[in-house]
């Protein structure tokens, strides 16, 4: 019975020799265990002057096909596209892309000898891509393709970029001498006249576009409350605008290129989310959803143009 005592009293004291050693505390407190498990690794940043938003055109040629003979051209895609440089170490670059409302990461190399950057997006998505981009002073200029060719009408597109701070302003609005259609959904009607020589009443078919009035740049709605007498006679494309005004102030990057067209008008645009919706101010919420209600019953004014 002794000897089965002194085993039990020899294991025993093993086991709390063992732990004593494995619980043994460094200067901070901590046992040795959780101190390799805080430890974490600082990966130095370099080329923080290179950090911000670099903002410009991103055009490229894509094929249209003409829908009464079949023949292809090419005409040129244009868009405007901001790139955010967040992180640069040794080794990567961190960022992301925003065009068309769409907002991608991307991550990539620099180059410090010819300072150029490669940034390639996840490749997830259909619309994701390469970036070879060189900067000189602030500018970032390059191309970026496609990872797949053939889900993308352009391919291969160019880039001529400026670095620009973002700035929110409840001042911005359009400049008086915008262009006030809105190219991009253009609606068929169809048309009478009288033919002198016959007598009858003929018809036609014509294009015609939405156009905006003058109230959208008298109207803020990042600055004064509106009111139902402010909107009831307006347009629709005039309380559209008025509305997206508030977005654009705010960096919002347009799916609608509608939108986009009117906004990349303006030097003050640098579109750098795809949702700024809490960023919007209470007044600025009320009055969203209040152009909203009165965009439901609206009515847009067409005319002819040519381009």
């Amino acid at each position: 019975m002794k000897i089965v005592n002194y085993t039990l009293i020899s294991l025993l004291a093993v086991s709390l020799a063992s732990c004593k050693k494995e619980g043994k505390t460094n200067e901070s407190g901590k046992d040795s265990l959780t101190a390799k498990k805080d430890s974490v690794v600082v990966v130095p940043e370099v080329h923080q002057e290179y950090y911000g938003i670099y903002t410009g055109e991103f055009a490229g040629m894509e094929k249209v096909v003409d829908e009464t003979d079949g023949s292809e051209y090419d005409v040129n895609n244009y868009k405007r596209i901001s790139l955010k440089i967040n992180r640069i170490t040794k080794d990567s670059v961190y960022g992301q892309s925003i065009v068309n409302g769409n907002q991608r990461p991307f991550r990539g190399v620099f180059n410090e000898t010819s300072t150029s950057f490669v940034l390639d997006e996840p490749g997830n998505d259909k619309t994701d891509g390469r970036f070879e981009v060189k900067l000189k002073g602030d500018s970032l200029t390059g191309k970026w393709n496609a990872f797949d060719k053939t889900t993308v009408k352009a391919p291969s597109k160019t880039l001529k970029l400026t670095k620009k701070e973002f700035v929110y302003n409840p001042n911005f609005m359009l400049d008086k001498d915008s262009d006030l259609v809105d190219w991009s959904n253009p609606k068929e009607f169809t048309e009478k006249y009288k033919d002198e020589e016959t007598g009858k009443t003929e018809s036609y078919k014509t294009s015609k576009n939405r156009i905006a009035s003058e109230a959208i740049f008298k109207l803020n709605a990042s600055k004064q409350k509106l009111t139902e007498k402010d909107l009831k006679n307006l347009r629709k494309l005039d309380l559209e605008i008025i509305k997206n005004s508030v977005f654009a102030r705010h960096g919002y990057s347009f799916k609608k290129e509608t939108y986009r067209n009117f906004f990349e008008q303006t030097d003050w645009y640098i579109p750098v989310s795809s949702n700024v919706d809490n960023d919007l101010s209470p007044m600025e919420k009320e009055n969203v959803a209040l152009l909203n209600r009165f965009t439901k019953y609206a009515e847009d004014k067409y005319d002819s143009f040519g381009r």
